[in-house]
């Protein structure tokens, strides 16, 4: 089952450098089997049929963690990083 959170719930927004940690964090993700949380997520889209990881993290075995990075004036990236223990 896919898990939606965002880190930068708790980082704001580092501007040139939020990429960068989003990374990390998505890297320390698959090394301790941890989904972060979204921090102060109090009222879920109800149209949305998300598993959200609101305010407290989740122990999760992850095989594959995405990480998308929406850049101001369009400048985009994802990341798919792979657990290498699988």
């Amino acid at each position: 089952e896919l898990c939606v959170s965002s880190t930068k719930s708790m980082t704001g927004h580092l501007l040139g450098g939020a990429g960068g940690i989003e990374a990390v964090f998505s890297c320390l993700a698959l090394k301790d089997s941890f989904v972060p949380p979204t921090a102060n997520l109090k009222i879920p889209d109800p149209e949305l049929d998300l598993d959200y990881v609101p305010n407290e993290g989740r122990k999760k075995h992850l095989s594959y963690v995405l990480s998308n990075s929406l850049g101001f004036g369009g400048h985009n990236a994802c990341l798919i990083f792979k657990n290498q223990a699988d």
